[in-house]
């Protein structure tokens, strides 16, 4: 699944921010490819108002 960061880290909670970090997203504009499996899934779900999200 494709990953893009559209909305500021600014303002978001510490844990959101770690997240993500650990999905490779610093900063607007950013995208990455991650596995389609649970763990990436409840990731983007903590942060799913920052990020839009291509299967």
């Amino acid at each position: 699944m494709k990953i893009k960061l559209v909305k500021s880290l600014i303002g978001a909670k510490k844990d959101q921010i770690a997240t993500a970090y650990a999905l490779g997203l610093k900063k607007i504009g950013d995208v990455t490819e991650q596995p389609d499996n649970a763990s990436t899934k409840g990731k983007v779900a903590k942060i799913i108002h920052l990020i839009e999200v291509e299967a």
